[in-house]
């Protein structure tokens, strides 16, 4: 009996493809912190934060591999995830961009083990490092929680390349 024919693979998208159609999906806006091997302060903005289990309490976010903080992420025991808030927009700025002085605004505290903690966002995640993995052209980070902060705000949101607020529905 001949073998079956099949048709040949799609394409896969194109990462053009790929992100537009990523920015339909809406993301909090995060800005993950730690603490390098120098002890100095790192952050940046993220929207690749997720929930992975409540039992263990445990969270995930990517960073891409091309990032310069990455080694700061790898190398670090604790981060801190830290959901902004909705009056919070020029922070994420200023933490997705190449600043030196990123630290220079906002309210920020030691957390456990001295990590990086903002005071006025809606949620603050502050986590044990437990596993990394490169996945494509990212690193993936799972920690576990160790303690939060829920102060209950409305966060910030991105979709389609754009800042968002919440808003009710009727």
């Amino acid at each position: 009996m001949p073998a079956a024919i099949s048709d040949p693979p799609p394409a896969a998208p194109s990462p053009q493809a790929m992100r537009h159609a990523l920015g339909r999906f809406a993301t909090g806006v995060t800005i993950i912190t730690c603490l390098d091997g120098l002890g100095q302060r790192m952050g940046l903005t993220a929207n690749s934060f997720a929930a992975l289990s409540l039992d263990p309490p445990l969270v995930l976010w990517s960073l891409r591999l091309a990032s310069p903080s990455l080694a700061a992420f790898r190398a670090c025991r604790h981060f801190a995830v830290n959901v902004l808030a909705e009056t919070q927009v020029e922070l994420s700025r200023r933490f997705a961009s190449p600043s030196a002085d990123k630290f220079g605004a906002g309210h920020w505290a030691p957390g456990l083990h001295g990590v990086p903690v903002l005071g006025g966002c809606a949620a603050v995640f502050e986590c044990l490092s437990l596993s990394q993995q490169d996945a494509g052209d990212h690193a993936l980070f799972i920690g576990q929680v160790l303690q939060l902060d829920d102060q209950g705000v409305s966060p910030l949101l991105f979709q389609a390349g754009h800042y968002r607020l919440l808003g009710e529905i009727l």
